[in-house]
């Protein structure tokens, strides 16, 4: 009963939030890259996406493995760092290093 009412609460909230999004698409994923295992990268491309908007918790894997996939298909890769959380400081910190640091190139 209560994931039910969790799932509703999220898509009433994800309805609420739907009108400063437009025209982008929120694609959910179930493992660490979206780039893995689908066809994301030819739906972005038949849309004319140029660029991938980062946000997301666990910064050193998810969001890693995110904007890797991102970087490895040729797209600009944005990242919206105030809008990253970790379960572990340390190596969100760490991270955030990288990303500044070692993907200054790749990413903004």
């Amino acid at each position: 009963m209560c994931e039910a009412i969790r799932t509703v609460t999220l898509i009433a909230a994800r309805q609420e939030l739907a009108c400063f999004v437009p025209p982008a698409t929120i694609y959910d994923k179930h493992v660490y890259s979206p780039s893995t295992g689908s066809d994301l990268h030819l739906r972005r491309r038949e849309k004319l996406v140029g660029t991938i908007v980062v946000t997301g918790g666990e910064t050193e894997v998810c969001v890693l493995a995110t904007a890797l996939g991102a970087i490895d298909w040729a797209f600009r890769v944005v990242l919206v760092t105030d809008a990253f959380c970790s379960s572990a400081d340390e190596t969100h910190d760490a991270m955030m290093a990288v990303y500044l640091n070692r993907f200054g190139e790749q990413v903004e």
